[in-house]
């Protein structure tokens, strides 16, 4: 299965944060929202709106284990992952598990081209891998 045909059935909703906002705004957002990631996006001169980096509940328990309560005063850009794991449409799942896994990961934004077009989320993974289980259970019955 290809990423763009499970972000057909997901959808293409995406949160978005940008880089200057507090990190009390980012997890604020992420507990109205229910989820565990939010794609950081900044505005490029040249480019528009451009995927800059990712921020996860894990980059938010560190921060706070090395800085305190401090870090909600804190941008997003001091707390964020930088170095972005990203997918495209046209890659297999299991090509996206193993990259999920090789890189300890629950998120990945999924750019076609350099335009942001979904977020694919281990919770993703498993509803499709669950689909797949149900569907080999019911042939088998």
């Amino acid at each position: 299965m290809k990423v763009g045909q499970i972000l057909k059935t997901k959808g293409t909703r995406i949160v978005t944060i940008r880089p200057r906002e507090s990190v009390a705004a980012a997890a604020k957002l992420m507990v109205t929202e229910n989820i565990g990631a939010l794609v950081v996006t900044d505005v490029v001169l040249t480019e528009g709106s451009t995927v800059v980096g990712l921020l996860s509940e894990r980059d938010l328990m560190r921060a706070l284990v090395a800085g305190g309560q401090d870090i909600m005063k804190m941008s997003v850009e001091k707390v964020m992952s930088k170095k972005l794991i990203s997918c495209e449409p046209n890659d297999d799942l299991t090509d996206v598990i193993e990259k999920m896994d090789r890189h300890s990961i629950r998120h990945l934004p999924v750019l076609d081209e350099h335009t942001l077009v979904g977020v694919l989320s281990v919770r993703d993974v498993i509803r499709v891998l669950r689909g797949a289980v149900a569907e080999r259970e019911t042939v088998a019955a």
